[in-house]
């Protein structure tokens, strides 16, 4: 398997990977993985209606990408604080609609070039 990274990725990737003190990218990469799969693996197992937070990080530049994004989910959205920090926008988003919905506005925004991060935190939801 060969993954290609851009020159400022792989300069943030290595800096982390110092910080944490991972022994190897490979080590370091595996722990994303397995950290992405657990967190889709809990919004794959959920059904019904469910209500969850999600946190965005995207440069302001991109502030109107995003803003068009979310504006196809709106009906999920329950409740957005948004807040400006040196060039950066962080998002809070209070979301409450059902599993496919919810699983669907994540892999949308995870897809998203323009947004940084994303993060899921499932408050209620119903596992199958």
């Amino acid at each position: 398997m060969s993954v290609s990274i851009d020159s400022e990725t792989l300069h943030e990737l290595d800096a982390i990977q110092r910080k944490l003190g991972f022994k190897s990218r490979s080590k370091l990469l595996r722990n994303a993985v397995l950290h992405m799969l657990q967190e889709y693996g809990t919004l794959d197992k959920l059904s019904g209606n469910v209500e969850s937070i999600f946190v965005l990080k995207y440069r302001t530049s991109e502030k109107n990408r995003v803003s068009d994004t979310l504006h196809m989910f709106e009906d999920s959205i329950r409740t957005e604080l948004h807040q400006h920090s040196a060039g950066t926008c962080i998002d809070v988003l209070d979301i409450r609609t059902s599993a496919d919905n919810t699983r669907a506005l994540f892999a949308t925004l995870k897809r998203s070039r323009c947004i940084h991060s994303v993060t899921c935190t499932v408050i209620n939801g119903t596992p199958e």
